[in-house]
């Protein structure tokens, strides 16, 4: 069986979540957080290792919660993302207070994976079917040897991944006739205000999305190759980032850029299925109520580990 790993991206601080860790808040019938419904379907698809990547500081409490639960059912390992993970001859900008962004969150993993591996949000409900197509491309088609990176996505509708209780970030996608991205464009403060959506881009300018595109939720299938290039280019985005304190290494932007330049083709995989999340604390409620509703209808069991 060919090898293939779940990257977990667990590290994120959650700002907006308010007090406590939104990654380990329990949603589930029995205290089941979001990251164990996502294990369960990516174990379910055949992914066969979990990869962690979580701050030390939060090492303890992510262990008691769920690491210690995950390492009985599957191969387990941790990378770690600091703000001080910095290529040689860097140093963290004073001032500076949250780690670098997803692009140096995955870069972390580097020499724990080398096998292709996609890569998830902690905080985020997936669903099954993305599961199923991402690890089926992985196995099946993915060129983990071509000269240009051969990637997949997991391509989400955007009216599926709204919060009603708050502003979203998406990677609005552009696709080609033949079913590869063309661009992938980080938009802000996407919300629907009656039948009408708004959002930003990067500069806080309007800008038209339409409920029905397709939209990247960091859910990416990636050859390991993929790391030295998140490796290479680290420096240089720090270059760019000189006397910016807030500035983010994005794997979206990341992957876009490679698109542009000829080096990347990925390859999108429509899911129908709904996210939900946890980006703020009101949506902790609603996320329990779609988890109720998913074991009701029998698509995961009362106690998801029996």
């Amino acid at each position: 069986m060919k090898k293939t790993t779940l990257v977990i991206m667990a590290a994120g601080i959650g700002s907006r979540f308010g007090s406590g860790i939104k990654q380990l808040e329990p949603v589930g019938p029995n205290g089941e957080i979001i990251m164990d419904y996502s294990i369960h379907d990516a174990l379910e698809a055949g992914f066969n290792r979990i990869v962690f990547i979580i701050r030390r500081d939060l090492e303890e409490d992510f262990k008691r919660i769920i690491g210690n639960r995950i390492e009985k059912v599957a191969d387990v390992a941790y990378a770690y993302q600091e703000l001080t993970g910095l290529p040689k001859g860097y140093t963290v900008p004073e001032g500076r207070k949250k780690p670098w962004g997803t692009g140096q969150a995955v870069l972390s993993v580097k020499g724990i994976v080398n096998e292709p591996f996609v890569v998830i949000n902690a905080d985020d409900y997936y669903g099954k079917e993305a599961f199923r197509k991402i690890h089926e491309y992985m196995v099946k088609e993915m060129d983990t040897e071509a000269a240009v990176y051969d990637m997949c996505m997991a391509g989400f509708i955007l009216s599926n991944t709204l919060s009603e209780n708050g502003t979203v970030t998406r990677g609005v996608c552009c696709i080609r006739e033949d079913g590869t991205l063309g661009q992938v464009t980080e938009t802000y403060d996407i919300q629907q205000r009656g039948k009408e959506l708004f959002a930003n881009d990067e500069g806080g300018n309007p800008v038209t999305v339409s409920p029905d595109q397709y939209v990247s939720m960091n859910m990416w299938g990636l050859p390991p190759a993929f790391l030295q290039e998140l490796e290479k280019r680290f420096p240089e985005f720090l270059d760019s980032a000189a006397g910016n304190l807030k500035a983010e290494y994005l794997l979206p932007k990341l992957i876009d850029q490679l698109i542009q330049e000829g080096k990347a083709r990925v390859r999108v995989l429509e899911t129908k299925d709904r996210w939900f999340g946890v980006t703020y604390q009101e949506d902790k409620a609603a996320v329990m109520r779609a988890i109720r509703q998913l074991v009701d209808q029998g698509v995961y069991k009362e106690n998801l580990y029996d």
